[in-house]
């Protein structure tokens, strides 16, 4: 394998495979070391690509076999034919990012890999202020009065990287600039505008992943089960029914997705990822769109909606402004060269990454105190994204995450909100009601929102354990996800107290992490970090928690006295553990892996955005139930459909809601139990006589014990791996090299197992490597 600064990086068609099977269930149960492998991979083709990788294109380069250093996609063993044609200002079928397209020209055509696109809608002005309605409009809309067409069309830009195939199908400036200049088959910057086609608005409405996922399954099903790949989904999936390769697909990319975003060495916004090395020197130029340009764009957004005039007791009325990216960038002087080709994807993804980097910095969920003005993305895909500002910004901060856009623009032309009531004076006797004066509703102290953030305060797991001697003092905690995601440690707090004497100002620590059984990062082991005493009990913050690290894990943690040392360390379970699919080797706290755990909390980000009905009543019963010692939740049935989505959810939605409950408790992911109600509304169980009975939805954990290969009833020796499967995968044999016949036999007999009757002979140039074991 080759090397660079000392790591191993994957070689296509010559080492094995960098997506396995142990892929496709999604990065929480993938192998750790295979998912490391795979980041490596995945840095180095970040680095070598002239474009921001989006996750399909991160796919296409693991299953195609994208190799760097100028060679691209170019040695592979697939047909450029089968690609389908792309044709500027034509209406067709709607083509997602990762797609491999030719583009029709006059002469030979040109083979490219679509490596962003972006909605342009007619309605944007050019001087990137846009009519509220447009953003999250859905496709096709002509304004808010307008029903869009039963089978939308969308005015999309899309992004072709014409070096993804290396230099042999690669045109040389002059022609490509011809043909930008000629404006037939591209536009003056070497992009593609077309009308594209959905059969549905559900359809036009899915995210980049699940568009990629049908795409695939549709129009290029032959990709999944050709066996002239690496290796193919069908083998990895241990079949080519469509609901295998759908679970295999969207399991390989959540794997994907997750190693991008966990790699140091890049930056990602939303689907697209950069290198930090290009990030940082793109700011640090003096040219167009350096830091300079990037501060004033920030800057711009918060000056649109504050108030020019001050009236006597304060700042003028409401005032409410959406800025599109795209045409902001335009008007920046001397900024089009990097307007043209790949660089257009790039500068639109650092001028994101800057104006959320601003809003991290500077404000408070969004909301800028000194001007009292909220920026929030509205829309991530029109015009390279449109940024709403909103004057006063107090009265919209509910802790809301920003940078997740909600389309307030359309949802709030269509239905716009109801005026906001100023409260009446604590003097008032009139009844509001009586006077006429309009009230919200308010949800019921009972109605948990589905998205209501974790908090620390929240003590909940065993953490009665301590030890306390003349010379150090320990405890017991386990982790949580906001632990992880905040990158800290909460300390116990007769730590705090011995070292106030330290002062208010933090100070520098070190903490030693142990993790038996796991390999981690020496980095990691032993870490510099700083140690603040100031809080209720006392914190480590900037901790680098080891990838292994989940929520609910229990640590063991030692002070000795005197210093600042802190020691932490793990438990191996003698036998693992499997909870829903997930592996657990190390003693964990159930009550905190049920609440931490819940779908859609994750180390790299906790948010219901993006779930499924079924996942989405999960969230709810494991974050909003109340917990038994063994990490049961139970939760008031009633109170579901109002816990998922607010306090008056519409029919459509209670509907949704009750088909998923019936879904999981036949699947058994959920069960009902009966309990009963008191006086205070707080449900019990078992039900309490005199109460009256109510139905409870609940989760259990159920732990399944999975015996290590060998182990018998004894356990597994230290130092021995866990056997696993590698399947079969084409490898690029050495000039003048030819496969045996026994190679040549396997290879036929592959085929016909993912059912590929038309592929039966290796293709020139390769040999078979087949099924085998190895031990991680």
């Amino acid at each position: 394998m080759t090397k660079t600064d000392g790591t191993d990086i994957w070689r296509p068609y010559v080492d094995r495979p960098v997506l396995t099977s142990g892929m496709t269930t999604g990065h929480r149960t993938a192998p750790l070391k295979e998912v490391a492998r795979l980041r490596r991979y995945l840095e180095a083709v970040v680095a070598d690509r002239n474009c921001p990788v989006h996750t399909a294109v991160a796919f296409n380069a693991a299953y195609f076999g994208y190799e760097t250093c100028g060679e691209g996609y170019g040695n592979g063993a697939f047909d450029l034919d089968d690609f389908p044609v792309l044709t500027l200002g034509s209406e067709g079928t709607a083509r997602p990012v990762g797609a491999l397209v030719r583009i029709r020209t006059g002469s030979d055509p040109l083979y490219a890999e679509i490596v962003y696109k972006e909605g342009r809608h007619p309605a944007i002005r050019e001087d990137s202020e846009v009519p509220a309605w447009v953003s999250g409009a859905p496709a096709a809309a002509q304004g808010p009065e307008k029903q869009p067409a039963d089978s939308p069309v969308r005015r999309e830009l899309l992004v072709p990287d014409f070096t993804a195939f290396g230099p042999a199908l690669e045109l040389d400036d002059t022609k490509l600039k011809r043909l930008r200049t000629r404006g037939k088959w591209l536009d003056e910057n070497g992009h593609v505008l077309v009308d594209a086609g959905y059969a549905t608005h559900e359809e036009a409405a899915r995210d980049d992943k699940t568009a990629f996922v049908e795409y695939l399954l549709s129009d290029q099903k032959e990709w999944l089960v050709s066996p002239l790949v690496p290796i193919s989904v069908a083998h990895l999936a241990d079949g080519d029914d469509e609901e295998r390769l759908r679970t295999a697909l969207t399991g390989l990319l959540d794997v994907i997705a997750h190693a991008l975003r966990t790699a140091d060495s890049l930056r990602s916004w939303g689907p697209y990822t950069l290198t930090r090395t290009r990030i940082g020197a793109g700011l640090r130029q003096d040219g167009p769109l350096g830091d300079a340009d990037l501060y004033s764009l920030a800057g711009s957004l918060e000056h649109a909606a504050t108030p020019s005039t001050h009236r006597r007791r304060g700042l003028s009325g409401a005032r409410t402004v959406y800025t599109a990216i795209a045409p902001w960038l335009r008007g920046v002087a001397g900024v089009e060269p990097l307007m043209t080709g790949t660089e257009y994807a790039v500068s639109v993804c650092r001028a994101n990454l800057a104006v959320a980097d601003f809003l991290r910095g500077e404000t408070d969920d969004g909301l800028l105190n000194g001007s009292n003005v909220r920026i929030t993305l509205d829309d991530s895909f029109e015009s390279g994204g449109i940024w709403r500002s909103h004057h006063p910004g107090s009265d919209e901060a509910d802790g809301s995450d920003p940078l997740v856009p909600t389309g307030r623009g359309w949802h709030d032309t269509i239905d716009p909100p109801a005026p906001r009531v100023a409260e009446p004076p604590q003097d008032a006797h009139e009844d509001e009601e009586s006077a006429g004066i309009p009230t919200a509703e308010i949800p019921p102290a009972d109605a948990p929102l589905v998205n209501a953030p974790l908090t620390d305060e929240e003590r909940i797991g065993l953490q009665n354990y301590l030890r306390i001697n003349d010379s150090e003092l320990c405890w017991h905690q386990p982790l949580r996800l906001a632990h992880l995601l905040e990158d800290r440690l909460p300390l116990n707090r007769m730590v705090r107290d011995a070292l106030a004497y330290l002062g208010p100002e933090p100070v520098t620590a070190r903490l030693e992490i142990r993790h038996p059984g796991v390999e981690i990062d020496p980095s990691e082991e032993v870490q510099q970090v700083t140690l603040d005493v100031t809080g209720e009990t006392g914190m480590l913050h900037t901790v680098q928690w080891p990838i292994d690290f989940f929520p609910g894990l229990r640590l063991q943690l030692q002070w000795p006295r005197g210093g600042t040392v802190f020691r932490l360390s793990t438990v191996e379970l003698e036998e693992p553990v499997d909870i829903d699919g997930q592996l657990f080797t190390h003693q964990y706290d159930p009550q905190v892996l049920t609440r931490d755990g819940a779908p859609g909390s994750a180390r790299d980000g906790d948010s219901p955005a993006g779930l499924d009905d079924k996942r989405l009543v999960l969230r709810a019963v494991r974050r909003f139930g109340r917990l038994t010692p063994d990490g049961h939740a139970l939760l008031d049935r009633d109170a579901l459909p109002r816990g998922i989505y607010d306090a008056s959810p519409a029919p459509h939605q209670v509907t949704a809601v009750e088909r998923a409950l019936a879904e999981l408790v036949a699947e058994r992911h959920l069960y009902t139990d009966v309990g009963s109600r008191g006086v205070d509304g707080e449900p019990h169980h078992p039900p309490l006589d005199g109460e009256p009975r109510i139905l409870l939805v609940g989760y259990a954990p159920n732990p399944v014990v999975v015996p290590r290969p060998g182990s018998g009833s004894g356990g597994l020796p230290q130092g021995t791996g866990v056997e696993y499967v590698v399947h079969g995968f084409l490898r690029r044999l050495p000039p003048g090299g030819e496969p045996s016949e026994a190679q040549r036999a396997a290879y036929r007999a592959n085929c016909r197992r993912v059912g590929k009757a038309d592929g039966w002979e290796l293709p020139r140039g390769y040999t078979f490597v087949t099924t085998h074991v190895r031990r991680r």
